[in-house]
């Protein structure tokens, strides 16, 4: 159990580091009001994700480090739905019902082809 905790905060700080870097340099080269860098980090991390699941299953490792490692702590500490959830709040509540819509529309579809396309790319 305390090497599968560590595994997590190791992939957890990482994937946190890259989140907060990517936050920095997007907010760089992008100037609209839609959160860029949360959407960036969420298409990332499901794509990264739909890898690693596709990797274990097909070498049946669904006990393997690599979970606890990448899933559970990297991915965990990267994508950023808990932020998705916050900021589609800021923009409901000051009236960009459409950017919120647009936002959300564009993070639903966007992830699900990053977690499919990394899974079959493995797959």
């Amino acid at each position: 159990m305390f090497k599968q905790i560590i595994l997590v905060g190791i992939g957890g700080g990482i994937g946190s580091i890259l989140r907060f870097s990517i936050s920095l340099l997007s907010n760089k080269f992008f100037s609209i009001k839609i959160p860029i860098p949360t959407l960036i980090v969420n298409v990332l991390g499901s794509f990264v994700i739909g890898l690693i699941f596709a990797y274990i299953q097909n070498n049946n490792a669904e006990t393997s480090n690599l979970k606890y490692l990448l899933v559970i702590g990297f991915c965990g500490g990267f994508t950023t739905f808990s932020a998705f959830a916050w900021e589609n709040l800021q923009l409901f509540n000051s009236q960009n019902y459409s950017l919120a819509l647009l936002y959300i529309a564009l993070s639903l579809v966007l992830c699900f082809l990053g977690v499919a396309g990394g899974y079959f790319l493995i797959k």
